[in-house]
This record gives structure tokens, sequence and C-alpha cells, in this order.
């Protein structure tokens, strides 16, 4: 009597064999396919992130006591292309001087405004500003009149400040991004400190 049993196991044990290795085919390849999305997300997430922010880091006195050497900020490129420029905002900026180096100041005048600084402080088309971020007084004096894409930039201290009090109105295509938050170090994070300026409509 013939046995046929051990074909029989024989050709099941193959498909068994092949069934197992497309199984371990086809989960190579889903594990690899799930590398390389995550791979091209994550890059399409930097480099998006790195296109609408920057990031900047403080050198230097000229903002104190609002922000201190060695911070680091996030700057945002996207806010001023949804919104416009405010007084009070801090902004990053390429100085008209040239000199290389992104710098970072409050905004102070808007474009069309007669800026004065004198008797210690400064005035905007006729009206002061209060402005509660200087522990000092200014201790300059000038004129100046802003053109139609003009700004006028200071430092928060305003002793020791490279700003358009020494090199004139800053040109808006100059400007970098507004400040958004501080993330290092520790006991510095959180806002910028902007400062929000009622309207000179609301003045009058």
């Amino acid at each position: 009597m013939e046995d046929y049993s051990a074909p029989y196991e024989e050709h099941g044990t193959t498909e068994e064999t092949e069934s197992i290795s497309l199984a371990r085919a086809f989960g190579e390849r889903s594990i690899l396919r799930d590398l390389v999305e995550t791979l091209v997300l994550a890059l399409v997430i930097f480099f998006a992130v790195n296109a609408l922010t920057g990031r900047f880091y403080v050198r230097g006195s000229s903002m104190e006591p609002s922000l201190h050497s060695g911070q680091y900020l996030i700057v945002s490129k996207l806010s001023y292309r949804l919104g416009d420029i405010q007084r009070g905002d801090i902004v990053v900026f390429e100085p008209p001087n040239g000199d290389g180096e992104d710098y970072i100041k409050r905004i102070i005048g808007l474009p069309g405004e007669q800026i004065e600084i004198r008797d210690g402080a400064v005035w905007s088309n006729g009206y002061r500003l209060e402005e509660p971020y200087v522990n000092s007084a200014t201790p300059y004096s000038g004129s100046w009149l802003l053109g139609p894409d003009e700004y006028f930039v200071l430092g928060d201290n305003r002793a020791n400040s490279s700003d358009s009090h020494s090199w004139g109105p800053l040109p808006g295509k100059n400007i970098v991004g507004k400040a958004l938050l501080s993330y290092w170090p520790p006991q510095h994070w959180g806002l910028a400190p902007h400062q929000r300026f009622p309207s000179m409509q609301d003045q009058e």
C-alpha cells in the first residue's frame, strides 16, 4: 500500500513558507514606506517652519530692560503679511547702514508721521508718547519726517542703542519679522513685550 501523506505534507509546507515570505516582504515594504513618509513629512514641516519663522539671538543691552543679552527669540515672518506694523511692536530687521547683522528694536514712528525727540521724550505728530518700557529719559533730540514706507525704530535703552536717531528712518522692506516669544533662557521664557498705543485719532 502506497503512502501519499508525505508529498501532501511537503506541498503544504512549501505554500506556508511562500506565504510567510510574502508577508515578511510586504511587512518590510510597509515599514520602509512609513519611514520614508515620516521623513518627508518631517522635512516639509521643517522647511515650512523655517519659511514662516526665524530664530534671533539678542546681543548687547540696547533693548534693556525689555530684552536681555543672551536671550533667544522666535520671530514671525508671517505677521506682517497678515496684518499691519503697529507702533510698539518689537521687530527684527536689516539695518540700512548695512553692517551685515540683523538688529532688534521697537517701532516708534509710522509712515507719514513727524517724529520729534525733545525734553527727554518722543513726540509723534505733536503727541507725546507714554513709554512705560524705558527706564530713563531719552538723552538726545531731533526731528524726522517719515516717508510713505518708512518707520522710526528705537532701542528701549535709549542711552545705548544704534537706531533711527543715529542712522535715520528704516525702510519697510528691511523688516524681517515680528518678535513672538523668548524661549531661552528659561527664566525669560514668555511672549515678546510689545506695547500697544492708542491711535492718534483717539487722542484728538
